[in-house]
């Protein structure tokens, strides 16, 4: 704490205190980063709650809620690499088995408002068995769909439900509809993960996640064996991930109650900058107004809230804008993400094109031809000669039933460029495996916003 106080500067660089829990139960990744509101006035008083004392995320919360009281100080939890739990972070169930109950959810959904994502062991927002309907799922899922944190647990079909943020997503709402709370009720944030102290997602500066695999001709084919079982390689890693928060300043105390309020999104890398905002009277006109911001807040709520009540009929509009990273590629398209509870009881999901760039034009099934790829692996490099600086648009939800729960979240997609397996390959002479993937299309993943039926 001490250390971090140190190098803490309010309204210039933010330090947090905080820890990783890491929980893993016969290699079951049930981690979660620990971020404290506080200064070490606080946190040096307590020490870290750790995983050799209990493995249980019920223990942490109740820790959590001890510091709170103890020291009138703040705490939260984000539960990070979900897709190596071998379908045990987002479960029906609690750590025993039981299945999850109305204290239970409001006690999770207390103690973790957030989720990580995408991060440097792959990302986590869905997978193609999940969303085979969905042409960019799957994301950086490579080496990673095998198997749990430390291979000592292969993957079988039916536990990828449990591991993907989408998915979480969909499962919340149907937990909501038995108990009346919805424990996976997340904002969504990316993180590095990585262990070598520097904060970079950038494939062009990739530095990967232990000293003993930073930049070399060796490290995209290195194999990492694990238990035995297994083996994941160099280039399975990402060049990922950032999160994003929007707050009134640059505070632990502002930037905190940001992150609890879900204003925040994720990257897997790029510095796009991403609002979305929900209302029932978006108009075309406010996406094109250079105060876009400002009617978002005055017509409607952010990412991360809940849709207003609604008297009479109406349909849900959302306001949404993606501003390229000045130093990176330009933009493909921007999806909403739609998942929901249908009248069976079921969870449903649909991914929209909202707004792309270029005069492409759908087809009779709503899909969008691809947009092209400029990518040169010899340099590497590639042109912004396709895609656009900046997407916005007003979209109205076509499809909404009133009686039924929903949820709606942007996904940002770039034009290809290369991954950093083609920068390695380049400058250092890199051994490459054959099946290594040297180009990819970066992302950005925002907050949801959710409908419920009861309050409207």
């Amino acid at each position: 704490g001490d250390i971090v106080e140190r190098y803490n500067e309010p309204g210039k660089f933010t330090a947090f205190i905080g820890y990783d829990y890491t929980s893993t139960p016969k290699g079951d990744n049930l981690h979660r980063v620990v971020i404290f509101r506080d200064g070490a006035d606080k946190t040096n008083a307590i020490l870290p709650f750790s995983s050799a004392v209990s493995e249980d995320p019920e223990d942490l919360w109740a820790a959590l809620n001890q510091y709170e009281t103890t020291t009138g100080g703040q705490a939260l939890a984000i539960p990070h690499n979900s897709n190596v739990s071998n379908g045990r972070m987002f479960a029906f169930t609690d750590f025993e088995g039981e299945p999850i109950d109305a204290e239970y959810a409001r006690t999770q959904a207390r103690w973790e408002p957030l989720v990580e994502v995408t991060q440097i062991k792959g990302d986590s927002e869905s997978h193609p068995f999940l969303s085979p309907n969905d042409e960019f799922a799957g994301y950086g899922d490579a080496g990673w769909d095998r198997g749990n944190l430390n291979l000592s647990g292969l993957k079988t079909d039916d536990m990828l439900a449990g591991e993907y943020v989408r998915e979480a997503l969909k499962r919340g709402l149907a937990i909501e509809a038995d108990t009346g709370v919805n424990p996976f009720k997340l904002g969504m944030i990316g993180s590095t993960d990585s262990h070598t102290g520097l904060a970079t997602a950038d494939s062009d500066n990739y530095f990967g996640k232990h000293t003993f695999v930073e930049p070399g001709a060796r490290r995209a084919s290195y194999e990492d064996a694990i238990a035995g079982r297994g083996l994941r390689i160099g280039w399975h890693y990402l060049a990922s991930g950032y999160a994003a928060v929007w707050a009134q300043e640059n505070t632990r105390e502002a930037l905190f109650d940001a992150m609890m309020q879900k204003e925040v999104y994720a990257t897997t890398g790029p510095r796009i900058t991403l609002r979305f905002f929900g209302g029932w009277d978006f108009a075309a006109d406010d996406a094109g107004t250079p105060e876009l911001a400002a009617r978002g807040y005055s017509k409607g709520v952010p990412m991360g809230g809940d849709l207003p009540a609604h008297e009479g009929d109406g349909t849900p509009t959302f306001l949404l804008s993606a501003l390229m990273d000045p130093d990176g590629a330009n933009l493909d398209r921007m999806q909403i993400v739609k998942g929901w509870l249908d009248n069976d009881g079921e969870t449903q999901e649909r991914v929209y094109d909202v707004a792309w760039s270029g005069d492409r034009v759908a087809d009779k099934n709503g899909k969008l031809p691809a947009v092209g790829n400029t990518v040169d692996l010899s340099g590497p490099g590639w042109s912004n000669t396709i895609g656009a600086p900046e997407l916005k648009g007003v979209w109205k939800d076509p499809d909404f039933d009133p009686a039924v729960a929903a949820f709606y979240y942007v996904r940002v997609i770039e034009i290809p460029t290369p991954r950093w397996t083609a920068f390695d390959a380049v400058r250092y002479d890199a051994e490459i495996p054959d099946d290594a993937e040297l180009v990819t299309t970066e992302r950005a993943y925002s907050s949801p916003i959710w409908y419920s039926p009861a309050s409207n």
